[in-house]
């Protein structure tokens, strides 16, 4: 028996421990569909804390309900309780578009309540509807089947204060996703607590709207209060501008101030660009006009006889007008005004014209008038009554300040009678006086001539070397104090004076000496020697170092633009600098020619810097100086070689011209190619000499080049612009091409692009001047001086050349992509285009490569040979020795 009791008691156990296990389940499961509803319900309070609209609250409960439940297809629905109409503020659907797409012919509204979603909001109580029951709804005709089927659909009426507002919505498409319980006690929680929120911002709205009609209405009020205030400020400008004109009426100024005073009182009033008062003289019958002033003319009308003006009009009638365009067409054609003298009618312009008779003591003294002349300022009656009432005022004011002026006339004439009696005493003494200063300031001015610079009222040669000569002597006595002097020449000022005449020059060496005079001390002695040669004397200076910072500030100060004649010029400086004591014999004289020679070696250097004399400066400098004399010499005597290059057509090497270059052999320092007799020219102001030389030298050996190399043999002349700056050298220039032998049509002359940016204008006219000699003009070094395109298109040339540095540096895309450009605008303007210093094949294959077809270079020694046997047979002996190809 026993055995067979434990078995049941065991049983008994199981099942209580089984019920309390479900009983726990439960209750577990309740917990945790609590603390869901809970998280949901504090998330969503969150959400409506930070949200500012609906729409954005909207979104966030759909994001926070799809981590809760599947909501892929979720809608709200709202009822508008003013109106009944039902929208949808936000709407999410996997297969079907929002209802006004699906339908767009029907109203979303109507559409709405037909379907599941009005059901809901009718009956106002939650729906779960599964396939079965849907049909069943539109069976039974509750509902209209609207859009697709789903499988599942959920609705929970949203509720404020028992009243259904809205409609929150999921629907499931898909056996995967099914609703129960737990969704629909969710949903229903989460209605419950949005219901308040969406009532809230939905208040918060109609709350912003009311703000906004309530600021509508201030801003109204405001209006019409600032209307208020604007009219009494009109008042108290009136009340202002009356106090002024009594005030100009007792005040001690002339005439000549008055009227303009009085005119801008009016001014303040109502617009007044175009006035004039006008007074009437009985005795003579005579008008004037003590003030005028027009937009049409600032040239005030003359005094006249009475006739019969619009000024005349309302002085016979004696009453204000306001008169319209039209009433003064209409008037002049009645013959009304300017019937006998039409020249006075300058009315065509006006628009409208107000006239205000002037009485004085009741009787017409004068007239004011104002005009318009555009549309923009327009006046109306009540401007024509204001007038009026301040045309009393004015009358007024000028009645008393005619007054007021005849008794300091009378004055006038009794202080002038004391004043010429007291005068006739005292004018000896002061003539007296007079003579002792003028004689002095004479004296004084003639001692200051004699010492400072009559232009730039710098100390003179004289004056500066009287005190270099002192501060000799101060160095001597004080062994360790010294000095150093800058002589200081301007670059470019002969340019300045040639190309903007020697007034511009004046004005250009004024500005230097003010610019001086900033970069030294006031205990420094700046002068100018002459010319555009100006001196400093650095006193006390401690060590070299001084001496050079005020060089640089020199060197910077000029370097910057000038303007003259209404255009920038840019100009340097070159500067020499010498020390004192160097040589205990050094004197004056000798330390201004010590920076003199340093000076010199500094404009040799390329000129804008400086150059501190030494013993080997003096060296260099003598020995520049002696090849300067000897290049001189060597034009003088024909030692230059002139040789001829030529320009080649990289296709098939023929040779299409022939381009003169000059080399000199000197005695001691050997070989000095072209450019380095360039730049001697250009030092020695000599590159016209060398161009003419060169010139010549082609132009006497023609004939004997033509025997032996053709007829057609063509010659590229480059040229200084030196030719072309002033008419003398064009004209010697032209002269020099008329006697050629050489045909027009076979010469081209070349000038360098630099120098054609620097001066257009000149170049330009020149260029015209010498293509009626019928020769072909040129520019060279194209690619340094950036012409523009629009110059360069109106310009007779008929050539560019290539600058030998860019056809020398094809390195890069872009200097490849420059010269191709080169190319194309010498093509596009209908130029040739040479290539200049084409040395290599690989060059010489790169430029074919970017469309040049001709070009002159060391690369081209084939056909300088073949040259030479075409030399060979040259008539004459002499020419083939001296000509070198």
């Amino acid at each position: 028996m026993e055995k067979r009791k434990l078995p049941s008691v065991s049983c008994n156990n199981i099942e209580h421990l089984q019920r309390r296990v479900s009983r726990l389940r439960r209750l577990a499961t309740k917990y945790k569909r609590a603390e869901i509803i809970q998280n949901a319900l504090l998330e969503i309070s969150n959400i409506a804390t930070h949200v500012v609209s609906l729409d954005a609250f909207y979104q966030g409960v759909h994001n926070h309900l799809q981590s809760l439940i599947p909501a892929d297809n979720f809608f709200i629905a709202s009822v508008d309780n003013n109106t009944g109409n039902i929208s949808l503020p936000f709407f999410a659907d996997e297969k079907d578009p929002h209802p006004s797409e699906l339908y767009p012919d029907e109203e979303i509204s109507s559409l709405l309540q037909r379907g599941i979603t009005g059901y809901v909001l009718k009956t106002g109580e939650p729906l779960f509807c599964d396939e079965q029951r849907f049909v069943e709804l539109v069976a039974e005709g509750k509902i209209d089947d609207l859009g697709s089927p789903c499988l599942q659909w959920l609705g929970f009426p949203i509720k404020h204060n028992n009243i259904v507002s809205g409609v929150l919505v999921v629907q499931s498409y898909s056996n995967d996703i099914s609703y129960g319980e737990l969704e629909l006690e969710l949903m229903g929680f989460i209605c419950h607590h949005i219901s308040g929120v969406m009532e809230r911002l939905r208040h918060n709205e109609e709350l912003e709207i009311a703000i906004i009609q309530r600021t509508k209405e201030l801003s109204q009020a405001y209006d019409k209060v600032k209307l208020e205030v604007q009219e009494r400020v009109k008042a108290e400008k009136l009340q202002e501008s009356l106090f002024q004109i009594a005030d100009l009426s007792a005040s001690n100024i002339s005439g000549q101030d008055f009227y303009p005073q009085i005119h801008q009182v009016i001014s303040q009033l109502l617009p007044a660009d175009n006035c004039f008062i006008s007074l009437v003289h009985k005795a003579s019958k005579t008008l004037s006009f003590p003030f005028y002033v027009s937009q049409l003319s600032g040239e005030p009308p003359k005094p006249r006889a009475m006739q019969d003006g619009l000024t005349e009009f309302i002085l016979k009638h004696q009453q204000p007008k306001l008169l319209s365009q039209q009433d003064i067409k209409d008037m002049v054609q009645a013959g009304v005004i300017y019937g006998t003298n039409p020249a006075l009618n300058h009315t065509q312009t006006m628009k409208q014209w107000i006239g205000i008779p002037l009485f004085i003591h009741g009787e017409i003294a004068g007239g004011l008038t104002i005009y318009s002349l555009t549309d923009q300022n327009s006046y109306e009656a009540k401007d024509l009554e204001l007038l009026t009432f301040v045309s009393q005022h004015i009358a007024n004011a000028i009645e008393r300040k005619f007054a007021v002026e005849q008794l300091k006339r009378s004055h006038e004439l009794l202080e002038d009678k004391v004043e010429k009696r007291t005068k006739a005493i005292a004018e000896m003494n002061d003539n007296l006086q007079r003579q002792i200063m003028q004689r002095k300031k004479m004296e004084a001015q003639l001692v200051y001539d004699a010492k400072h610079d009559n232009l730039t009222g710098l100390p003179n040669r004289s004056f500066f070397m009287e005190r270099l000569s002192q501060a000799i002597k101060h160095v001597r006595r004080h062994q360790d104090e010294q000095f150093s002097l800058l002589f200081i020449d301007l670059d470019g000022f002969k340019q300045i004076n040639d190309t903007l005449g020697h007034l511009e020059g004046d004005r250009f060496l004024i500005e230097t000496s003010t610019r001086l005079k900033l970069c030294i001390r006031e205990n420094d002695t700046l002068a100018r020697l002459g010319g555009d040669e100006f001196v400093i004397l650095l006193d006390s200076i401690h060590n070299l170092k001084d001496a050079e910072e005020v060089c640089e500030r020199i060197l910077q100060t000029i370097s910057e633009p000038y303007v003259l004649a209404h255009q920038q010029v840019i100009s340097g400086a070159s500067i020499g600098v010498a020390f004192s004591c160097l040589n205990a014999s050094d004197n004056s004289e000798s330390i201004l020619r010590n920076a003199d020679t340093a000076m010199y070696q500094a404009k040799s250097k390329g000129k804008g810097c400086y150059v501190i004399f030494d013993r080997e400066t003096e060296y260099h400098f003598n020995q520049r100086i002696e090849l300067e004399q000897d290049f001189l010499s060597a034009l003088e005597n024909g030692n230059i070689v002139v040789e001829l290059t030529p320009i080649v057509s990289f296709t098939d090497s023929d040779i299409l011209a022939y381009e003169p270059i000059s080399h000199w052999q000197h005695p001691s320092q050997g070989l000095i190619d072209n450019n380095e007799l360039s730049t001697l020219a250009n030092q020695t102001q000599t590159m016209m000499m060398l161009d003419d030389y060169i010139f010549k030298y082609i132009d006497h050996h023609y004939k004997a080049l033509a025997s032996g190399l053709g007829d057609g043999i063509q010659i590229h002349i480059p040229l200084s612009s030196q030719h072309i700056k002033h008419k003398y050298g064009l004209r010697s220039l032209k002269n020099t091409i008329k006697r050629s032998q050489i045909s027009a049509s076979k010469l081209w002359i070349f000038f360098h692009e630099k120098s054609f940016v620097k001066d257009s204008t000149h170049h330009i006219s020149a260029f015209e001047s010498l293509v009626e000699l019928g020769v072909n003009i040129g520019i060279n070094g194209f690619g340094t001086g950036y012409s523009s395109l629009s110059s360069l298109s109106f310009l007779p040339i008929k050539a560019l050349k290539l600058d030998a540095d860019v056809s020398q540096h094809l390195i890069n895309d872009k200097q490849l992509q420059l010269a191709k450009a080169y190319q194309l605008i010498a093509t596009t303007l209908g130029f040739e285009i040479y290539a200049e210093g084409v040395n290599t094949l690989e060059q010489k294959k790169t430029l074919e490569s970017l469309g040049y077809h001709q070009g002159q270079g060391e690369v081209f020694s084939i056909a300088n040979l073949v040259l030479t046997q075409h030399t060979e047979q040259v008539e004459t002996p002499a020419l083939a020795s001296e000509l070198i190809i």
